[in-house]
């Protein structure tokens, strides 16, 4: 397992207890936002910036919140060596070792850009955990691992997306298994902010079928 050890320490005002996670590559920091008898979790990547980015106007908050009030628990990762895709993978592992210790084992894996690659490769790689992915405005560039995933996938892609072209999103969907869903958002960009709500909604039903009650 690569995580050692982790401290949480008291929340804070927007809900979330801050965790460092001893690792043996490092100190991984990360936002926890705990819920009672939590069984379920969400565990949100950001992008290349490695920071506690969020698309969609807040999306990764807003829900991490609605979420507690139904029992589900979340997690946010922040990277150590942002755009190292291998570095980052492990930074997500050790999330899902977090969760397992806090008695958590079935995770959603929710990544935006860079980070929806870095979904899908951790998903690859801890398949037990894991009950489905998504993948806000991904690149393309990592994905090839969605081949071996046996769990849902949702991708949310907008269309006028001036970083990652839509066809990122695209070439993913035809290489994952079923269930998989892909959902294109007209005049959207990369942050999907023009049509935060619809991608919430989105993210939310979805999680309520393939997580919550699947």
């Amino acid at each position: 397992m690569p995580l050692l050890t982790a401290e949480v320490e008291d929340p804070v005002e927007d809900g979330y207890r801050p965790v460092v996670m001893e690792t043996d590559r490092g100190p991984v920091a990360a936002r926890y936002y705990p819920a009672a008898d939590a069984r379920l979790a969400v565990l949100w990547i950001g992008g290349v910036g490695g920071g506690f980015d969020t698309p969609a106007r807040g999306l990764y908050p807003r829900l991490a919140a609605d979420l507690a009030a139904r029992g589900v628990a979340s997690l946010r990762v922040r990277f150590r060596e942002a755009g190292d895709m291998e570095d980052c993978v492990y930074d997500v592992l050790c999330g899902l070792s977090f969760l397992g210790r806090e008695g958590i084992h079935h995770v959603a894996l929710v990544g935006h850009s860079f980070g929806a690659a870095v979904a899908i490769q951790a998903a690859a790689s801890n398949r037990g955990a894991v009950c489905t992915v998504i993948g806000l405005a991904s690149q393309g560039y990592g994905t090839d691992p969605v081949r071996d995933l046996a769990c849902p996938i949702l991708l949310v892609h907008g269309e006028a997306d001036e970083i990652l072209s839509p066809a990122c999103s695209l070439h993913i969907h035809r290489l994952a298994r079923e269930p998989k869903k892909l959902v294109l958002m007209p005049g959207s960009s990369h942050c999907l902010d023009e049509t935060a709500e619809a991608v919430c909604r989105e993210v939310k039903e979805w999680l309520d079928r393939t997580l919550i009650d699947p």
